[in-house]
Formats: structure tokens, C-alpha cells, sequence
């Protein structure tokens, strides 16, 4: 079994608690689109395509964990770390790249290291492109049009 399938395991473990059915599918539809869209960049930038969908799948866990976006981003990186090391399913350099992209994924006005950018973007791309009649937040704005770009969307 892949590392990813493994990792999902886990993730969904936590995910089945929550109680509001609505709230759940929309979390896993979130955390899946986000790993489909780390693919497809880690593809497309030179990063291990498993490793990015790991933190996509990873990125928002907490949130939907606690039922609170407070600190989200800091507070997901430390469960983030305490899930990878206990599974085992990465290399500390692995775990230290996927955990600095989730703690950095709400700062999208600001660049980062590359694999952070990575996930900024891939989250984009899920809050933009899963819904289109959704209006874009200003602070992905000009993320979202730089993906465009870069893939060529009208």
C-alpha cells in the first residue's frame, strides 16, 4: 500500500468523528482536492507528487479536528508532525517540508519556500476552482491569477 493511502487512512479516522455529515464531506472534498491540485503542481514544479498530496490531505486537519481555524495553520503543522513521525511514512526532511508548507499556508500574501508556495497554491486552486460561482478572496487574488498563468486558463 502507498504511504498516501495509508496517511488518508488516518486522516479519515479523524475526519468520521465529525458529527455534521454536511461538514464532513466538505472536508474531505477540501483536503482531497487540495492533494489532487499539490499533484498536479509537484508534477509541474519537480516535487515528489506523493509528498505534496500528503500535505495537501494533511493541510487543514486540525481545523476540521478541533472545529476551529484559530492558529489552524501552526497548531495543524504540530499534529501534522506527530501523525507523519508516528506512521513513520517519511523521511525527516519529508516531514520537515510538508510541515513548514502547512504552517505557511495561510500566509498567501507573502512567498515562501518553494514547496510552501506549493501548497499556498494548491489550496487556492481548490477554494477557486471547486466552486466557480464563488467570489475569490481578495488575499488569493493575485495568487489565483498567476495560476492561471501559469496554466495557461483564461
Amino acid at each position: 500500500m502507498s504511504r498516501l493511502k495509508d496517511l488518508r487512512k488516518v486522516v479519515y479516522k479523524e475526519l468520521n468523528k465529525m458529527e455534521d455529515k454536511d461538514e464532513r464531506t466538505a472536508a474531505i472534498t477540501h483536503l482531497n482536492g487540495v492533494a489532487l491540485a499539490a499533484t498536479i503542481l509537484a508534477k509541474r514544479r519537480g516535487f515528489d507528487p506523493e509528498v505534496a498530496a500528503m500535505a495537501g490531505v494533511l493541510h487543514d486537519l486540525h481545523a476540521y479536528k478541533m472545529g476551529s481555524y484559530d492558529e489552524h495553520e501552526h497548531k495543524g503543522a504540530v499534529l501534522a508532525r506527530e501523525i507523519l513521525e508516528k506512521m513513520e511514512l517519511t523521511t525527516p526532511e519529508e516531514t520537515d517540508m510538508i510541515c513548514s508548507a502547512i504552517y505557511h499556508h495561510g500566509d498567501k500574501l507573502l512567498v515562501d519556500g518553494a514547496f510552501d508556495e506549493l501548497l499556498k497554491d494548491a489550496d487556492v486552486i481548490s477554494h477557486t476552482l471547486n466552486d466557480p460561482t464563488k467570489a475569490i478572496k481578495e488575499k488569493e487574488q493575485a495568487r489565483y491569477e498567476s495560476l492561471c498563468k501559469e496554466f495557461g486558463l483564461g
